[in-house]
């Protein structure tokens, strides 16, 4: 394994590459890309020495993960329609996702910072863990493959995908409509009450939903609340089944 004698300093990091890899158990036999994946740009500005920053290697990263998470979804969920198949894989690589499992794995400790990023938090900032987190998975995919890159990602993967499972079913039906139809660029529903019937103190409201200028269903209810989510379920349903044909 390839050793670097830069000295150690606080903006390089407490821990060095070297010692994350051992810790992680990562398979680098050459820790010059653990090295660039550490390196924020910052910190390349202020050593010009250094050969280079983790902005390509995060872009690799990112489209690694893409697949990965994708793949990994749609074979874990063989029963899951499209729409909910890409909210799944949208939940667990967004930078939140991502900068929780770059602190599970305490990679702030590691990442290589100039002045300006250290002094403002850089360490546990969302948007430098999650490029970090993405800059290793491209190298770990460049240096020995698909399959380096799997396992780094999928003990961390898996129970998150658990908890965003249940999340995305305990959210409320008009959300989980407005998710997919900004999700498919089509604005934002509007509902529409068609009628109200009964005496006021027990009324029923019958609500309609449209996207795009088309009515996509159609619910009832004790107010006009219940009803738009009755709506809204209606159109969820209505979806699942053109999915499934």
């Amino acid at each position: 394994m390839l050793e670097f004698n830069e000295p150690m300093t606080e903006r390089a990091g407490s821990e060095t590459p070297a010692q994350l890899a051992q810790r992680l158990n990562l398979p680098f036999d050459d820790l010059r890309l653990l090295t660039r994946a550490l390196t924020h740009r910052s910190y390349v500005n202020e050593h010009p020495d250094v050969p280079a920053d983790n902005e390509r290697l995060e872009f690799l990263g990112d489209a690694v993960l893409d697949f990965l998470v994708g793949a990994w979804v749609y074979n874990n969920y063989p029963e899951m329609p499209e729409g909910e198949l890409t909210r799944m894989r949208s939940a667990l690589v967004r930078t939140e996702s991502l900068a929780d499992f770059a602190r599970q794995l305490n990679l702030g400790n590691a990442m290589r910072l100039g002045r300006g990023e250290l002094h403002g938090g850089g360490r546990d900032r969302d948007a430098l863990l999650c490029a970090t987190f993405e800059a290793i998975v491209g190298a770990l995919y460049q240096h020995k493959g698909l399959e380096a890159a799997r396992q780094f990602v999928m003990p961390l993967l898996e129970p998150a995908a658990e908890r965003i499972f249940v999340q995305m079913h305990t959210i409320d039906p008009k959300s989980r409509l407005q998710e997919w139809s900004q999700a498919h660029k089509l604005g934002t529903p509007q509902y529409l009450t068609r009628d109200s019937t009964g005496p006021d103190h027990a009324r029923t409201f019958e609500v309609e939903v449209h996207i795009g200028g088309k009515c996509m269903g159609r619910g009832s209810g004790p107010s006009k609340h219940a009803a738009q989510q009755a709506a809204a379920q209606n159109a969820l349903e209505w979806i699942e089944m053109q999915n499934d044909e």
